[in-house]
């Protein structure tokens, strides 16, 4: 039992450590907000990569469910989309968002774009060619890619949807829906002010993302 609870100590304190002062955070101010031994964060985590690696795991995932949550409870398009932004960034989310997450946000909008961008540079002049170098994945990239793909797969549904009723901004992408999560939960000492602040820049930004009738 005090296994156990010490271990859902040091997540807690990981969580709020990590979103107070990101993933660099070294692994003794979680021990110190844990109430435990760096010993003990130690035993369960053996590294401070394998915590980390928890975490965003977890997060990842967190933010997965709230984007089906959304695409299942809302049946206007832009409503869904909105929820899961307005859930994700009052629970924090944005705060221990991996920059795993991110990066394939951006790959796959790349791998998206790129055979429209090769198509138009046949009709225009030489211009030096982008390329995409892909790194092949090793096993330990496997459940953070998987969680990634999860996360872009229902999120990509959102935008789709969205862009498809003429509510979105036909040139937001994926990945400019998850930096609007990371965008707009700063991390203030008081926590009525982070809220505070956390909705009023959402307000701004989904603004932002919203399309505009023409004329």
């Amino acid at each position: 039992m005090d296994a156990q609870r010490n271990l859902e100590h040091v997540l807690r304190a990981a969580r709020e450590v990590f979103g107070e002062l990101g993933y660099g955070a070294p692994m003794e101010d979680v021990a110190r907000r844990a109430r435990v031994g760096v010993g003990t964060v130690y035993r369960r985590f053996p590294s401070k990569d394998v915590l980390v690696r928890r975490i965003a795991e977890e997060e990842t995932a967190r933010l997965t469910d709230q984007a089906r949550a959304a695409l299942g409870q809302e049946n206007e398009p832009w409503s869904a989309l909105a929820r899961f932004l307005r859930t994700s960034v009052a629970s924090g989310a944005g705060r221990l968002l991996p920059p795993q997450v991110l990066r394939v946000g951006v790959e796959v909008e790349a791998e998206i774009r790129l055979p429209q961008q090769r198509q138009a540079a046949l009709a225009a002049p030489a211009q030096p060619e982008l390329r995409l170098v892909e790194r092949t994945p090793s096993p330990e990239d496997e459940p953070d890619d998987a969680g990634a793909a999860a996360l872009l797969e229902v999120v990509g549904q959102l935008v789709e949807r969205a862009r498809a009723a003429g509510e979105l901004r036909p040139d937001v992408t994926v990945a400019d829906v998850l930096l609007v999560i990371a965008t707009a939960a700063p991390s203030l000492p008081d926590a009525a002010q982070q809220a505070a602040a956390s909705a009023r820049l959402l307000d701004i930004l989904l603004d932002g993302l919203r399309s505009r009738p023409l004329g």
